[in-house]
């Protein structure tokens, strides 16, 4: 039967990026695949590829169908590489490093089961004093009096390591770090923030975010957790997570737990998740075909 691809409009639009959309389906209407192609709106971004194929249906060329009209939709939007993530050893590992794809990042995923914590041995890292240092936090928007500081420090994450991956550092504002809070708000879900502030000069040195969901059930997601690098190596990262936690904790009875995932390369973060009690669950691999 012959295999028809039909390009799509897609509705998720916002005002970082819009997504090309692509369903592969047979003349009787029977779907088989389908992929999508985020374009995001600053241009020096790769393009994200997302790629499905009904399992009945693999390898009779629908992905490869697919990755064509994707990879034709990148060039045409002037894009200089496209990514994608696959979990590690799965079919889509395979199907992309068959045609040209590289492997350029893994990420690790861990989990922390909230029932499992210890409250006496958080209480003693969040507690533990940083001499020339507080923690601030916050639910939502980014207070007013600290919206400037805060979107500077978004900086700590411009060196994180990102292996050989086609990765350009972010450029935030007081406007952008708004936006996302409300973003996530929009959908529902709850954004919790703590600082770690410089009681020198008020400026923020590191921070953590998390969501939860409306509900306060489930999985709790880490967004980012970074501190700046003229203030490493004092305990930051370690310090403002467990605020973090003892927090969700506290103010989220019915959370089960909360994910995160780090990139291998990043052994500090690592460090920090092992020693709060995150247990990794899979690996993810990030592939990238440069144009």
């Amino acid at each position: 039967m012959s295999l028809r691809i039909t390009a799509l409009t897609d509705p998720h639009l916002t005002s970082s990026s819009r997504r090309l959309a692509w369903l592969a389906s047979y003349p009787d209407g029977t779907p088989a695949g389908s992929a999508f192609l985020r374009l995001f709106t600053r241009r020096a971004l790769p393009a994200e590829l997302d790629l499905a194929v009904h399992p009945v249906e693999r390898r009779r060329g629908v992905g490869t169908r697919l990755l064509a009209e994707a990879v034709a939709g990148a060039r045409d939007d002037g894009r200089r590489s496209v990514y994608a993530h696959v979990e590690a050893g799965s079919p889509g590992e395979l199907f992309l490093a068959a045609r040209g794809f590289r492997r350029v990042l893994t990420l690790t995923f861990a989990r922390l089961s909230l029932a499992a914590v210890d409250p006496d041995a958080l209480a003693g890292i969040a507690d533990r004093p940083h001499p020339g240092y507080l923690l601030v936090s916050w639910d939502g928007v980014v207070p007013d009096d600290l919206a400037e500081t805060f979107a500077a420090s978004r900086r700590a994450m411009d060196d994180m390591p990102m292996g050989d991956a086609d990765h350009v550092p972010g450029t935030w504002d007081a406007e952008r770090v708004r936006a996302v809070a409300r973003a996530v708000a929009e959908r529902g879900d709850l954004l919790h923030t703590v600082v770690a502030v410089d009681a020198s000069d008020g400026s923020i040195a590191g921070f953590t975010e998390l969501v939860v969901a409306g509900d306060g059930r489930g999985d709790g997601q880490h967004y980012g957790t970074g501190v700046l690098p003229e203030h490493r190596g004092h305990g930051l990262g370690l310090w403002m997570k467990a605020e973090a936690i003892r927090q969700a904790r506290q103010r989220h009875p019915d959370l089960d737990g909360l994910l995160t995932d780090t990139a291998d390369g990043n052994a500090p973060m690592r460090r920090v998740n092992d020693a709060l009690g995150y247990v990794p669950t899979h690996q993810e691999h990030r592939y990238q075909l440069d144009l």
